[in-house]
């Protein structure tokens, strides 16, 4: 494994990687410096700490959750007590994005992205025209994977999560492991399980009297479909496991304001599971299988939370949570009903966001950033904050500096794509308050450009938001000014200005689609 060296090299070679010169990139001046200081300071420091006051980490992962289903980020329904404790201790951070996916199984690159720190089209499995790696480049890159790097520090590792859909190379590392894929109603077969795996690993190592640091990955298998809900938590939301009925049960959740009955247009996956087959769904976009589906979401979002609530009582029981960073996030959103969707293969915001909370030492409580953060930055954060070094390979960019309250965010831009149908795809980018998506899919039967600007259009309307019909089930008619602004004369100069931009990212990035989707003239 290589490592950066301290010293002038080290130093140079570490500006660098904040930059993203040849990383995830985008990275804003006045992040670089600090960034790099922090850096600096904590791996000089690192040696110089007792062994046993190293801090912890619990890094918890939901399946398939957006940012719209949590309070801190203004959802008024799901119940989520002690992640609401985690926001208020801690900072939450409003532009947190996973990059993108090859596959119709957005997890499986947005998993390997954590474990890894790389690009999208860097990473173990990724696919495209001419990309090629030779069969040892999986074994070869777990190698720098979050569990190997620290087991090498001295931590010890445990992990629980579902089955499938991940790194297993890297998986295979921690030093403990409970796998099992768990999304059934019953008592022990839902999110309680991984509870369950994370508590006794914490009750056993208070019993031993472990003083070696710990990494813990507990992740959950909900909210991912099927959502079979515990079924008293489903009946509190309105909801049943058996499937929507005829008309919406009054205690189910409304309606996102920007429900659609059907996308504008095809999104460019014919057959796509999560748009044809969700079990209690289907094909239906109605207000009744919307709205049933989204109570058995947030019964099981509120199940995850009563298991954040046990973790975070049995690290005060230890005495550890004050030296313990706690990490909520998702490996992506999910729209369910949001823009006429069920799924995650798209890129407005509820799909390519996550949440993203962080409680620790040395984080000011309530606190907000934007962040400008990918998912793949959360190897290289760990390891700052653990004083390990980062390996060469690793193409993120630390947010510390965000985390202590130094810089508002690390980049200037943020990059994603999709193309797990056809081909060259969906692609995205997002900088300051404007973003761009860009669809070529159905081999070029689709060509649609959007631009929002979010600050004024959040929730990214379109002008089908403003149908009598859909008025009528949301509740909500949108000021008109609030939609796709891509093909209004006004706002052509900053609609090529994001196409620039992102011809300019996915060139630097290594998407092997950027000529097909940017052609010569």
């Amino acid at each position: 494994m290589t490592t950066r060296r301290t010293h002038e090299p080290f130093q140079q070679s570490l500006i660098r990687r904040v930059s993203g010169r040849n990383g995830a990139g985008g990275a804003s001046p006045h992040a670089l410096l600090a960034g790099a200081v922090v850096a600096l300071t904590a791996l000089s420091g690192a040696a110089a700490q007792p062994t046993d006051r190293r801090p912890n980490f619990v890094f918890i992962l939901a399946d398939d959750q957006s940012p719209e289903s949590l309070a801190c980020y203004g959802n008024r329904v799901c119940r989520t007590p002690h992640l609401d404790r985690l926001a208020r201790e801690g900072i939450v951070l409003d532009d947190a994005h996973h990059m993108g996916s090859w596959s119709g199984a957005v997890c499986t690159p947005s998993r390997t992205m954590i474990m890894t720190g790389r690009t999208l089209w860097r990473i173990p499995g990724a696919t495209g025209p001419g990309l090629e790696h030779p069969p040892s480049f999986r074994d070869d890159a777990a190698r720098t994977s979050m569990p190997a790097l620290f087991n090498q520090a001295g931590y010890r590792t445990f992990r629980t999560c579902k089955v499938g859909n991940s790194y297993p190379e890297a998986n295979r590392l921690f030093q403990v492991r409970h796998e099992s894929t768990k999304r059934d109603a019953a008592v022990g077969e839902g999110s309680d399980w991984h509870g369950d795996r994370a508590v006794e690993y914490l009750q056993e190592r208070a019993a031993r009297g472990d003083r070696e640091p710990f990494l813990m990955f507990v992740g959950f298998s909900h909210p991912h479909d099927p959502r079979n809900a515990p079924v008293d938590l489903a009946a509190q939301y309105g909801a049943s496991n058996a499937g929507p009925p005829a008309e919406p049960d009054p205690r189910s959740p409304p309606l996102p304001p920007n429900y659609l009955p059907a996308h504008p247009f095809h999104h460019g996956h014919p057959n796509l599971r999560d748009e044809v087959d969700v079990q209690g769904v289907g094909e239906r976009r109605g207000e009744a299988a919307i709205r049933n589906e989204l109570g058995r979401e947030y019964a099981c979002i509120e199940q995850i939370d009563r298991q954040v609530g046990r973790l975070l009582e049995q690290l005060e029981r230890m005495g550890e949570l004050d030296n313990t960073f706690v990490f909520f996030t998702a490996d992506h959103g999910i729209a369910v009903g949001r823009h006429g969707l069920m799924g995650k293969q798209n890129l407005y915001e509820h799909s390519w966001r996550v949440p993203f909370l962080v409680r620790g030492p040395g984080i000011e409580a309530s606190r907000r950033a934007s962040g400008f953060i990918y998912l793949l930055d959360v190897l290289p954060t760990l390891c700052d904050l653990a004083g390990i070094a980062v390996p060469e390979s690793t193409e993120g960019t630390s947010f510390r500096p965000v985390l202590e309250g130094k810089v508002d965010r690390v980049r200037d831009h943020v990059y994603g794509a999709y193309c797990g149908g056809t081909k060259p795809g969906i692609r995205a980018i997002k900088a300051d308050r404007w973003k761009l998506i860009k669809y070529d899919v159905l081999d070029g039967q689709v060509r649609v450009t959007q631009l929002f600007r979010l600050d004024e259009n959040p929730l990214e309307y379109l002008a089908e938001h403003q149908a009598q019909a859909v008025v009528d089930r949301t509740g909500h008619r949108p000021d008109p000014r609030r939609t796709n602004l891509a093909d209004q004369r006004e706002y052509a100069g900053k609609r090529k200005e994001l196409e620039d931009l992102l011809r300019r990212e996915m060139t630097r990035l290594g998407d092997p689609y950027a000529s097909a989707m940017f052609p010569d003239p």
